[in-house]
């Protein structure tokens, strides 16, 4: 483990926060693991976690503003919605945000409390792109001096354990990520969540609803290209971690809706043969014009499968909030009495 793990102080113009990295080495095998087993796959695929680079979080954090991704915008006016309730009692709280990103959701929540009860709170910014991390660390500190930041770089679907437990705990798991999972992962997901729970923990969670089709896939397909690059990226992900030479040109953008899972799904289409090196690995892979790389799902949920996620990960549903139009829900969930040994 202290050969993986590397701990650091930054100094910001305002005050100090400090990371943790985690996956210092890890990154480098997942990788290889993972293309590996998805690229000679029936279904070629590539997991999404891999677009969250330093660029590829910068064009995601572009696609959030679009006119066409509705997702951003809709669960920030739920937030602005529950943020003084939510807050009013948090002091001494830990604020652990799992894939942070950029800090405009968590701005919301540390906005809607008092400076003085903000400087009782430590927030944890959990994500996999330490550079991103560091950024958006930084900037919060600069609109909150008195916040004590501890940022950690890891794959928070394996590394829930290695999370601080030594105070109470808001875990804020939000933009609907548990629709990239499929439904096994996402249980196994939230289960591992619920078991690191104590009864004071509470659990904040998206999830994207059900809605018209046209709706749905206009926001995977902007007229601007942006969701387009940020696909694509992925290939320059590949190839500058494992020496690949992916041509990004030769791919197109693909996504579509898939009414028998209820989720977008997104590919990579090949637009000509292609034969790909992936020199680290000392591994060709060829590719026909018209078969895909799957990058991505974004599952979308009604109330009956929130419901049913909730139970099967032993998770209370406390409140749950939405917009008029019914287009996204945010939850709260705490740990069932029952695994606490309470009485039933």
């Amino acid at each position: 483990m202290s050969n993986q793990t590397m701990t650091n102080i930054y100094e910001s113009r305002v005050g100090s926060f400090k990371t943790i990295n985690h996956i210092n080495g890890r990154f480098s095998k997942d990788i290889v693991k993972d293309a590996i087993k998805g690229l000679t796959a029936q279904q070629k695929y590539i997991p999404c976690k891999y677009f969250y680079d330093a660029y590829g979080s910068k064009l995601f954090d572009d696609i959030c503003y679009l006119p066409e991704y509705y997702q951003t915008r809709t669960e920030m006016s739920i937030l602005q919605n529950i943020a003084p309730d939510l807050m009013a009692n948090l002091l001494d709280y830990d604020l652990v945000e799992l894939g942070s990103g950029a800090n405009h959701k968590i701005n919301i929540l540390l906005d809607a409390i008092s400076e003085q009860n903000r400087s009782t709170l430590r927030y944890i910014p959990v994500d996999i792109s330490e550079s991103a991390l560091i950024e958006a660390s930084r900037d919060l500190l600069k609109r909150y001096p008195e916040l004590q930041v501890f940022g950690i770089v890891a794959d928070f679907i394996s590394q829930l354990h290695l999370l601080p437990a030594d105070r109470s705990r808001l875990f804020c798991f939000l933009g609907s990520t548990v629709g990239n999972m499929e439904n096994k992962e996402a249980v196994n997901f939230l289960q591992n969540i619920s078991q690191n729970m104590t009864e004071k923990d509470k659990l904040l969670i998206g999830f994207d609803m059900v809605k018209p089709e046209e709706t749905v896939a206009a926001a995977y397909n902007d007229s601007q290209g942006v969701t387009s690059e940020f696909n694509k990226n992925v290939l320059n992900v590949l190839n500058r971690e494992l020496m690949a030479d992916f041509n990004p040109d030769h791919f197109d953008h693909m996504a579509f809706y898939n009414r028998d899972f209820n989720r977008i799904e997104m590919h990579l289409k090949a637009n000509c043969d292609a034969s790909i090196k992936l020199r680290s690995l000392d591994m060709n892979v060829d590719i026909k014009k018209g078969e895909t790389i799957h990058t991505e799902n974004s599952r979308k949920f009604t109330e009956e499968c929130i419901r049913d996620l909730a139970l099967q990960a032993e998770l209370s549903i406390q409140n749950c909030y939405s917009d008029a139009d019914g287009w996204f829900s945010l939850a709260i969930m705490t740990r069932k009495c029952s695994n606490l040994g309470d009485p039933t």
